[in-house]
């Protein structure tokens, strides 16, 4: 098997697989608060890619049970990952996030803290906290890096340059913390050739990769640019052909956390084939084995 997916690492650890927790920790991004950015990175919704998560408002521990009643009937086990998914959610004073996450850490049926954030968002403080709360339970930490071509990274307004993600990568790792990297295919004016190389880049330094295809949403500058006519997105034959060859460029021991995107549907603009999550899937699966990428069947979590 060339291609080591999450539910397999999943089941490998903890003897089966664990449903996510879309949770809010409440946070912005310094993409959009005025430190680094205003208007976030060009794709990024209002919702700061966490459309599906609960509403911060809610406390934590409300969240939590409003998620497993959602998964009821879905999930066999009594064991999540805790998932924090919209905007940088680690753009927060250590003191605020200790509170958050140690009460989200201690709790029995939470097995896995996955964080997504930005790699300018982890000051020492809080690599500190979260080697703490790694000693407790597993702790994930997911890094939007995108690309590595520092024309595109700017093009999407991504706000930081490729050393400050080497530089969180290298502490987080030094703390005994897995790093997720995510991966948009498809952004505009890179090749093939660019996006393999942001795989292999990504591969040579994480524990899990995530794979994106690159979708318009509505209300987003990229949209703007969409109905312009000003980008061309990727068709779901070419976004496979893409994904098959990043697959192969990254060592067999990285975990694959994800192969498609999938927007709410209300809100997307393009390309329409992305809407359909399970139909893709099952087209990445029927390549894969064709290239021979896998053996039998795979789930994605």
């Amino acid at each position: 098997m060339f291609c080591y997916m999450l539910s397999d690492y999943l089941k490998e650890q903890y003897g089966t697989k664990l449903h996510k927790l879309l949770l809010s920790g409440g946070m912005t991004c310094p993409n959009r608060d005025g430190t680094c950015g205003n208007g976030g990175c060009i794709f990024c919704s209002s919702g700061g890619s966490g459309e599906f998560s609960q509403n911060s408002i809610l406390p934590v521990e409300q969240q939590i049970e409003n998620e497993k009643i959602k998964l009821k009937g879905k999930s066999k086990n009594e064991k999540y990952i805790a998932y924090f998914q919209a905007f940088s959610n680690t753009y927060q004073s250590a003191d605020y996030l200790r509170k958050l996450y140690t009460s989200v850490v201690m709790r029995d049926d939470v097995a896995v803290l996955s964080i997504a954030t930005r790699p300018d968002c982890l000051p020492d403080e809080t690599i500190e906290l979260l080697s703490e709360l790694n000693s407790v339970k597993p702790v994930w930490v997911e890094l939007g890096l995108q690309t590595i071509n520092p024309v595109t990274a700017d093009f999407i307004r991504r706000g930081y340059k490729l050393e400050v993600y080497d530089e969180a990568v290298r502490k987080l790792k030094d703390a005994g913390i897995k790093v997720i990297t995510h991966l948009i295919l498809g952004l505009p004016n890179e090749t093939k050739a660019d996006m393999i190389a942001s795989a292999k880049y990504a591969g040579s330094c994480s524990d899990g990769i995530k794979f994106h295809m690159l979708y318009v949403l509505k209300e987003t500058d990229l949209g703007d640019l969409y109905k312009a006519d000003k980008i061309k997105l990727l068709s779901q034959d070419e976004y496979i052909d893409i994904l098959c060859d990043c697959i192969r460029s990254i060592p067999k021991t990285v975990v694959v956390h994800r192969l498609t995107g999938d927007a709410e549907k209300a809100a997307l603009i393009a390309p329409e084939w992305s809407a359909n999550k399970h139909k893709v899937l099952r087209e990445v699966h029927n390549a894969f084995y064709d290239k021979n990428l896998i053996q039998g069947e795979f789930l994605e979590n």
